[in-house]
Parts: structure tokens; sequence; C-alpha cells
């Protein structure tokens, strides 16, 4: 009798993982990775996603989104990413479609309950002052505690009331605000617009491109009651930078969503509540391969109650490294990867034991989705390179 291991399915999603080509040279510095180059050199390209310069989402945030079915029809794109029977020649998604309305199932994955509102996630965020624009920064790096972003909150709450905005705090750091003054109001993911000039990220209508009113209002009263408060001064006290806006993304309204995969190990709220949504398990990512393989619950555990086991694993140590341009801690998080993750999950493909691993590298435009199987390493004819993936 066929092991039901040999019907496991492994699909590891990296955001931040494909430097672009200018970058390539510098992020790759003296990185070996032979295991990768081999499943790179054998797999079946089963997407290749040209993303466009001023999108407002971030790849990984439409790859997910899609995968679970939580965009409107019309807008979901590119096909499954644990199928590797898509042919290489018709693996664009359409450039243009930049939905990922991810705010419903975040605020689940904090505590929250969305229900059938619209909802959209406000961060409180640092922006800096640049020779003649303003830069929002990375929000994670602020090093925010719950306490200040509790304090914070205290006082922006009455504001956004005031509005006859309903807003939600289950995460000390991730607040949610449903209300009919934002409209169709899109903003752009943190991530995207950090490290840049934020005129061209700040939220306006979707279907006019005119910026809100309600949401500047809002915004520089809460910029305004922040301003001096005794948690920024004691930040920069401190030498850190103060918590000086409030950053919109997300806006969008829960749908009904199917899970491709049995298990879900992620850290990402978004990723989370999509998960919970469809009644998926999710925990939070292994801290490698073997980890993950020994786990009780792991379907690529001999004990497995199901032959078609799919399981997503979300790896995400490439984000901060990679919107600070820090090259060095990226190749170190390069270099780390092939060791926990890409050399066993290669060897469990040899043996068998894995039937198949995809594999979903994003940068902060496009992706990449590679399918292979324990067949396709002994297709030696297949030479596609790692420079290959790049993306202009």
């Amino acid at each position: 009798m066929r092991s039901i291991m040999h019907a496991n399915r492994l699909h590891l999603l990296l955001p931040f993982a494909l430097p672009a080509a200018a970058d390539a040279a510098t992020a790759l510095h003296d990185i070996r990775s032979p295991a990768l180059d081999r499943l790179i050199a054998r797999a079946t390209l089963v997407e290749r996603v040209i993303g466009e310069d001023f999108q407002r989402t971030l790849p990984h945030e439409r790859w997910i989104a899609r995968q679970f079915g939580a965009l409107s029809t019309g807008a979901t794109g590119a096909t499954d990413a644990t199928s590797t029977t898509r042919p290489a020649d018709a693996t664009n998604a359409s450039p243009a479609a930049d939905e990922a309305p991810l705010a419903p199932y975040m605020l689940r994955a904090d505590g929250g309950d969305p229900g059938d509102a619209t909802w959209a996630c406000v961060q409180p965020v640092h922006v800096r002052i640049a020779h003649d624009h303003l830069v929002l920064i990375d929000p994670a790096s602020l090093e925010l505690s719950d306490e200040e972003a509790s304090a914070l909150l205290a006082v922006a709450r009455p504001l956004i009331e005031e509005l006859g905005v309903r807003i939600e705090a289950p995460n000390p750091t991730r607040w949610y605000l449903s209300g009919d003054g934002f409209g169709t109001l899109a903003g752009a993911s943190p991530l995207r617009a950090s490290g840049r000039n934020i005129e061209i990220w700040l939220p306006h209508e979707a279907h006019s491109g005119e910026r809100s009113r309600a949401w500047m209002k809002l915004q520089n009263e809460v910029q305004m009651a922040w301003f001096e408060h005794p948690v920024n001064e004691a930040r920069e006290a401190r030498g850190l930078p103060a918590v000086n806006s409030i950053w919109f993304h997300a806006q969008g309204a829960a749908r009904p969503v199917q899970s491709p995969f049995t298990q879900v190990f992620s850290d990402a709220a978004a990723t989370r509540g999509l998960a919970m949504t469809a009644g998926a398990p999710v925990a939070a990512p292994p801290a490698s391969f073997a980890a993950l393989a020994s786990s009780a619950s792991s379907p690529l555990a001999k004990d497995a109650g199901s032959d078609n086991n799919a399981t997503l694993v979300e790896l995400d140590p490439f984000s901060a490294p990679y919107i600070e341009q820090d090259w060095a801690r990226w190749n170190a998080a390069f270099a780390a990867l092939q060791g926990d993750w890409i050399e066993p999950a290669l060897a469990a493909l040899e043996s068998g034991a894995l039937a198949q691993l995809g594999l979903t590298l994003c940068g902060d435009t496009g992706s990449v989705t590679l399918g292979i199987t324990r067949g396709d390493l002994r297709k030696f004819w297949r030479r596609r390179v790692l420079a290959s993936l790049f993306i202009e």
C-alpha cells in the first residue's frame, strides 16, 4: 500500500525573498545555494506576476487573497499556486489587478468579529521629513509597546468616533475602522510605501482618484493631538522616532472563503485570518522543516489522516532588511533559509517523504511561483537559473 506520506504537498510563501534585478548582485553576494539552484532548475513555472511600480498592494498580499478566494469576481487573476500543471507560457496574471481587501480577516486574526461590515486597518506610524518630501518608515521598526499604543489610541479614539466611525482595537498596534464616511477609499500597504515619498501612496477614492477630505481631516487632527504627547516626548528622550501619524490600508468586507491548504503556518494577521475564516487550522511557523516534519499535527507526520495534505508555511525573515536595504542582513536570512528549509525539503522530495514542493518568492512589485515533484528532479534537461526569476 502506498504510504500517505507520498501525497503530502508543502508550499512556502516567502515575502520579499525575490530581490529586484538591480539589487540582486548585492543581495545575493557570496551566497551558495546548491539546493535552491537545483529546485529552481528542475521546477515547473506555475506563475510569474509582473507587478507595476505604483501598485498599492504587495505581491504576497494579492497572492494569499487569491488563494483563499477573497477577491471579487473578475479580480482573481491567476490559478491556484499549489498546482504544477499550468504551462509556463500562460503564467502571467493581470498586472492591473491591485486588490487585497484583507482588513476584515486581519481583524478576525486579532480577535475581533468583522461581520458583514467594511473595515480598514489603521496603524500608528512615523513619517519623517526628508529634503523636500515626507517618508514613511516601516511600522515594525518603531518598537512601539502595547502601553504606548494604548495611550495614543485613548487620544485618537474620540476624534475617530466623532466622525461616526466605529473603531475596534483588539491589537494595540492595529486598529480597525468601519464607517460610511470612508467610502471606497484605497490605501497602500505600509511596507509598499515605506522608505518612499508618501505623496503618491496617500489614501484616495478608488473610483475617482480624489483624496478623501474626511480622512485628511481625521489624520490632521490625530497628528496635532499626538504632537508633544508624553508618549512621544518619552520616546524621543530614548532616541526613538515619535509616533506622528496614522496609516490607512486594506479596506474591504469579508467574503466567504475556502482554504486550498489543509493547514496554515503563518505569523501574518491577514493569512491567519483567512485561514480562520475558511476553517483551516492555523499556527505559528515552525523554526525549520525538521520541526514541521516532527510535529504530531503536521501533515508530514506518518500518522497524518489525509492522503491529500497541502500545507502552507509563510516565512518572513526578509521584509525588514529588504525595506531598509540592509542586504547583509537579508543575505544572512537567505542563507538561513537554505539550511533550515530548502535543503531538507529537497531531501524529502528525493526520498519520497514529500510529493510536491511549491515556492512563491515575492518582491515588492511581482512574484514567481514554482512547483516541483520528485519526478521533476530527474528532468536533467531543465536548466532554469535563479537570475531568470528576478523582476526588473
